[in-house]
């Protein structure tokens, strides 16, 4: 079955199931609660403590900031010409840590987890949409700053650019939203959340948008994913143009890294955005993927920074 009949039918029937999609939408992994492999760990929506408890060394290879801004420069020029407005640019970072996946998953703290098989394991602190009682939520996520900046939370809400590059993403979903929904409404714009990061605290501001489904959209659980992915936080907008220039300056495959991952079980459906992602190659290597929004009034090396920030253990 293809991906979206597949769920579909699951949510027909009401069956619980774990659901894993690139984010190309070309690999999937979609497999009922009961008899789910034993290689797939997975935790959704965990209460956290702000409590820091072990810091994890990873050793960091990025790609180097004249590569960085040379793929910067091609989004700058596209954003000029008016073929996109945000983009969500990404790379993978070579890494080195004492760690194996399975050890890396247990001692991580995230609200979203997963160990899948021995190739990766995702810590997320970004869910992707969440269904219950005929209502669907999504959480954009868009914006950090280290916690102890002196008036962080007010430096970061005051940000122009922290603020439309929020507005852009919040935008983009909304309409998304209104693909599968009706009533769409921004219900809280531009909170904080505090996560841990490495040895730092963050703050990441979030925007909270909901929706009104028909009582029998069980049936079309396939339908609503498919339709909404890939996630709008980590593409930009507009989302098809914009997937095209990151798919061409990007140059590698994403894989699983910025597809879903999630669960429903025959009442509710909860996901996550496979964002804080470690990798295993053929060869035993780890890589750790990460990125952040580019605007027109981005800075190239507070960017670079951010990409290179983002590679953490959050533990």
């Amino acid at each position: 079955m293809e991906l979206k009949e597949l769920l579909n039918h699951y949510g027909s029937n009401k069956e619980p199931f774990f659901f894993l999609i690139s984010y190309d939408l070309k690999e999937y992994d979609v497999q009922p609660l009961k008899n789910l492999d034993q290689d797939i760990k997975f935790e959704i929506n965990e209460k956290l403590n702000s409590k820091i408890d072990e810091h994890i060394n990873l050793e960091k290879s990025p790609l180097s900031f004249s590569e960085y801004k040379k793929k910067y420069d091609i989004l700058q020029e596209h954003i000029k010409l008016g073929n996109t407005y945000l983009l969500n640019l990404t790379s993978k970072s070579a890494i080195k840590t004492s760690l194996c996946l399975e050890e890396i998953y247990s001692k991580s703290k995230a609200k979203f987890k997963l160990k899948y098989k021995d190739n990766f394991v995702c810590f997320s602190p970004e869910r992707f949409i969440e269904i219950k009682k005929d209502k669907i939520y999504t959480y954009p996520m868009k914006g950090t700053i280290d916690a102890s900046i002196p008036n962080a939370k007010a430096r970061i809400l005051g940000d122009m650019k922290e603020m439309a590059e929020h507005t852009m993403v919040v935008d983009l979903l909304r309409n998304d939203l209104g693909i599968v929904s009706k009533k769409v409404r921004v219900e809280k714009f531009r909170y904080t959340d505090k996560i841990n990061a490495g040895d730092k605290k963050l703050l990441q501001i979030s925007s909270k948008i909901s929706g009104h489904l028909e009582d029998n959209w069980h049936k079309n659980i396939g339908d609503i994913l498919t339709s909404l992915l890939p996630a709008g936080s980590i593409t930009g907008t507009p989302k098809r143009k914009t997937v095209e220039i990151l798919k061409e300056v990007e140059n590698y495959d994403r894989g699983y890294y910025t597809g879903v991952f999630g669960i429903y079980d025959g009442k509710s459906l909860d996901s996550a955005v496979n964002i804080r992602f470690i990798e295993k190659n053929d060869k035993g290597e780890l890589c750790y993927k990460s990125g952040g929004g580019i605007t027109c009034d981005s800075d190239v090396k507070s960017e670079y920074q951010e990409l290179i920030d983002k590679i953490y253990v959050p533990a």
